[in-house]
C-alpha cells in the first residue's frame, strides 16, 4: 500500500498480513461482546463491524489504493470515519487505535501522520471516557502509550528500510561497475592482441614480403644475362616465404619465434645476420659484449623483433654497406645496438605513419620496449648512418618503474628517403 516502496518483499508482506489479521483480531471481540451481552446496541454494533471489515479490505483489494497515495489517504479516511461510528457505538473499538497508528504513520506523509495519530488517540480518549461517564489518567496512558510505540516502531523500520535500500543500490552499483570493469578488460585484452598481432605482422610477414619483393626484383634485373643469379635470388626469395609462414602460424598461436627455437638469442641474432648478408649486397655483423645471463622469453622475443626490424629498415632504405648488430650483458640489464654506414636522416623531418607509405615499424619497436620497461633510442643524421639502441631491465615488466621511458620522439626508419 506505500506507493514510495517498491514491490512488496517476503517481509513486508508478512508484516501486512500481521496488520490484517491484527485488525480482524479486534473487530471480532467487540461485535461478539456486543452480542454476547445483548446490548441494546449489538446489531448495530455488529453491522458497523462488517461495514468498517468491508471498508479495510478494499484497500489491499484494489490496485488504485496501492498505487496513488491520495487515493490510499482517501481510503484510510473512510477506515477512519466508519471506525469513529464503531467508536461511538462500543468502548471495545478503542483497541483499534492501535492498527490505525500504523497505517497513518505508513501511508500518510510525516507531519500529517504524527497529525493524525494524535488525533485518533484523542479520539480514543475521548470515546473511551464517555462510555465510562468518567475520565482518569489511566484512560489515556493506553491509548497514548501504544500511539508512541508505534511511531516508535515505525520510525525504526523506516530507518532500516532507508538503510537496506542503501546497501541495496551500492550492490547494484558495485555490480553495475564490476560488469563495466569486465566489459573494460575484455575490450583492453581484445586491444592488446590486436597490437601483438599488428607488431608481429609488421615485423615478420611485412617485412619478409619486403625482402622478398627485393629479391624478385633482383632476379628480374639479372635476367636474361644472368639465369644462375637469378635463380639464387629466387630460391632466397622461396626461403624467407617458408620463413614468413612459420612465422605466421607460431605468430597465431603466440609461440616463441623459429629463430629461438632451441637455440640462443645470440646465436639466432648470428645467424640473422648471416641470412642478411647472404641475400642482400650489404655486410651484417654480430658481436657480443659482457657476461652472458639467461633471459626471459620475452625478452629475446622483442630483442629479436627489434634486430629484425631494425635490419630490414637498413637494408630497404639506408643504401648502407655495412651494419653492426651488437648484444651488450651490463649488469643489470641488457642492450641492443644496431649500427649502419647508410644515408642517415633527420628525425626531426620525418613524416607521420602512414598505411601507404608505412612507418609504423619504430613505433612497434618503441612499444615492445616499453611493455617490458625498456627504452629505444635512434641517433641518426643525414651522410653519417644511423645507430639504434634497445635496452631491457634484466628484472623483467615488474621493474618498470625504475627504467625511465624515452619520451624523445622517435623517427620512423621506413620514411628515409
Amino acid at each position: 500500500m506505500n506507493t514510495a516502496s517498491p514491490a512488496p518483499t517476503p517481509t513486508t508482506r508478512a508484516l501486512s498480513w500481521c496488520l490484517h489479521l491484527l485488525v480482524l483480531g479486534l473487530l471480532t471481540p467487540a461485535a461478539w461482546r456486543a452480542v454476547a451481552e445483548d446490548r441494546s446496541a449489538a446489531w448495530p454494533v455488529v453491522g458497523v463491524a462488517v461495514a468498517c471489515a468491508g471498508v479495510y479490505a478494499a484497500g489491499p483489494l484494489l490496485p488504485r489504493v496501492r498505487r496513488s497515495r491520495q487515493a490510499a489517504a482517501l481510503w484510510l479516511a473512510a477506515v477512519g470515519a466508519v471506525w469513529l461510528v464503531l467508536l461511538a457505538l462500543s468502548a471495545d473499538a478503542v483497541w483499534l487505535a492501535f492498527p490505525l497508528y500504523f497505517l497513518q504513520l505508513h501511508l500518510l506523509p510525516r507531519r500529517a501522520g504524527l497529525a493524525a495519530v494524535a488525533a485518533t488517540a484523542a479520539a480514543a480518549i475521548a470515546a473511551f471516557a464517555a462510555h465510562q461517564g468518567t475520565f482518569g489518567a489511566a484512560m489515556a496512558i493506553g491509548p497514548a502509550l501504544g500511539a508512541a510505540v508505534a511511531v516508535a516502531v515505525v520510525r525504526g523500520y523506516q530507518a532500516l528500510y532507508r538503510e537496506s535500500e542503501q546497501r541495496r543500490r551500492l550492490i547494484e552499483e558495485l555490480t553495475a561497475t564490476r560488469a563495466d570493469l569486465d566489459r573494460v578488460q575484455h575490450t583492453a585484452g581484445v586491444l592488446a592482441e590486436r597490437e601483438r598481432l599488428a607488431r608481429e605482422i609488421h615485423d615478420t610477414l611485412a617485412q619478409g614480403l619486403s625482402s622478398i619483393q627485393l629479391l624478385l626484383r633482383a632476379a628480374e634485373r639479372a635476367l636474361p644475362g644472368r639465369p644462375d643469379a637469378a635463380a639464387g635470388h629466387v630460391e632466397a626469395a622461396r626461403l624467407a616465404a617458408v620463413d614468413n609462414l612459420a612465422e605466421a602460424r607460431r605468430f597465431v598461436a603466440a609461440l616463441t619465434p623459429p629463430a629461438l627455437d632451441g637455440t640462443t638469442l645470440a646465436d639466432a641474432l648470428a645467424r640473422l645476420c648471416a641470412t642478411t648478408g647472404a641475400g642482400h649486397r650489404i655486410t651484417a655483423r654480430f658481436r657480443r659484449t659482457g657476461d652472458p645471463v639467461p633471459l626471459a622469453t620475452e625478452h629475446e622475443v622483442a630483442l629479436l623483433r627489434v634486430a629484425q626490424s631494425a635490419l630490414a629498415n637498413t637494408v630497404r632504405h639506408a643504401r648502407a654497406t655495412d651494419v653492426e648488430i651488437t648484444l651488450g650483458h651490463l649488469g643489470d640489464r641488457v642492450t641492443l645496438d644496431i649500427t649502419d654506414d647508410g644515408t642517415g636522416f633527420d628525425p626531426a623531418l620525418l613524416p607521420a605513419p602512414d598505411p601507404e607509405s608505412g612507418g609504423f615499424g619504430l613505433a612497434a619497436m618503441r612499444a615492445r620496449m616499453h611493455a617490458l620497461g625498456g627504452t629505444l633510442t635512434v641517433e641518426s643524421a643525414p651522410g653519417r648512418g644511423t645507430s639504434l639502441t634497445a635496452r631491457l631491465p634484466l628484472a623483467g615488466p615488474g621493474s618498470a618503474s625504475a627504467v625511465p621511458y624515452d619520451t624523445t620522439p622517435l623517427p620512423t626508419p621506413e620514411a628515409r628517403p
